[in-house]
């Protein structure tokens, strides 16, 4: 039996509810100026923490406060009971969010601060942050007095049928799993893919990588597809790449001039145009005597894939304006014809009896 509700019980109460909110107003100040100092220093660790503070610390002087002024109200036994459950919820809850925002921030951290591992990869945040909640559900489920136990067993036996129907999306589940930690492919990456889609990835989550290509537009790829497909990535193991450029001469031309005339516009783009390599050596090797020319090859290097589509354009440009200045030529290709009588008719011409025995003529391919 209860005894009577008094005014002192309503101070009392009041008292507490209102020392709860104070301290959580506080905290809230105190965590704010905290933040400010967290953002400056290079850790994003501490950043991460002093979020979730700012979110269960208050949470749980309120919850505090508003436990204290139901000790000071003469309540029932079972009302007293239901509202420390409520509470205790809330704390968990809060707990509970704040744990998942936790995890999930330092996994973003620690994967941002190391080469090699997936900086952008939204796979590992989700699911520790699934894991998290799955945890306090069950903490949760746990402090209202249900037993667990056979809920688990049930979660066993319908896994199993759960994962029979969703093959597909395990399987692309566990594949991005499995790129990421063969670190094959990384977000920022550049790949190729047999079937030809190219493009910088994007990210990889639980179901699918995205990539963007060179006109901005994404392509979705299901995991389990990238992880069985050939691909080549231009990325790794290193992000610099040489690219090959074919020339040629005509036969007429000194070999020794038009090598270091090469070279000379090979070492100037490498300096002068953005994403070159500077310290690239420049290397022109002669290979091919062809139809009308003398083939050789010219070795660029580029700081990533899509630069080399500007290298190309300027070297092109430049190449051709200094042999037009050294007198060298770039021959077209051209092939001689010889038409005979027999094999083609020609018509006759006025003035004249018969058409020519042959006739040899030379036109440009």
């Amino acid at each position: 039996m209860t005894r009577a509700l008094t005014g002192h019980d309503l101070v009392y109460a009041g008292i507490a509810l209102a020392a709860g909110l104070l301290a959580a107003f506080l905290l809230r100040v105190l965590l704010r100026r905290l933040d400010r100092l967290a953002g400056r220093t290079n850790w994003r660790g501490d950043d991460v923490l002093v979020d979730a503070l700012r979110m269960i610390a208050p949470w749980a002087a309120i919850a505090g406060g508003a436990a204290s002024a139901a000790a000071a109200l003469p309540l029932t036994r079972t009302v007293q009971h239901n509202v420390n459950q409520v509470l205790t919820l809330t704390v968990i809850f809060a707990a509970t969010i704040s744990a998942a925002r936790v995890v999930a921030g330092l996994v973003r951290s620690v994967t941002q601060s190391r080469s090699g591992v997936a900086g952008s990869a939204t796979i590992f945040m989700n699911i520790t942050r699934i894991l998290v909640l799955a945890i306090g559900f069950l903490v949760g489920l746990q402090t209202l007095g249900i037993s667990i136990a056979p809920l688990l067993t049930a979660l066993g036996v319908g896994g199993l049928a759960v994962a029979l129907a969703l093959q597909d999306t395990l399987a692309n589940l566990f594949a991005g799993i499995h790129i990421l930690a063969s670190k094959t492919v990384q977000p920022g990456d550049y790949i190729q893919l047999s079937s030809g889609e190219e493009g910088y990835v994007e990210d990889i989550n639980w179901r699918q990588t995205t990539v963007r290509n060179l006109s901005n537009n994404l392509v979705v790829i299901p995991n389990a597809q990238l992880a069985k497909t050939n691909m080549t990535n231009f990325m790794r193991p290193e992000q610099q790449l040489t690219i090959l450029v074919q020339a040629g001469v005509s036969y007429d031309s000194d070999l020794e001039q038009v090598e270091r005339v090469t070279e000379e516009v090979v070492a100037e783009v490498m300096t002068e145009i953005t994403g070159a390599v500077p310290e690239h050596e420049p290397a022109v090797r002669f290979h091919t005597f062809g139809d009308s020319r003398i083939g050789f090859t010219v070795i660029l290097g580029v700081g990533e894939f899509s630069d080399q589509y500007r290298i190309k354009h300027e070297f092109i440009k430049r190449l051709h304006r200094r042999y037009h200045e050294e007198g060298i030529r770039i021959p077209s290709p051209a092939r001689t014809v010889a038409l005979q009588q027999g094999s083609v008719p020609f018509p006759r011409q006025r003035g004249t009896d018969s058409a020519p025995d042959d006739m040899t003529t030379t036109r440009p391919v």
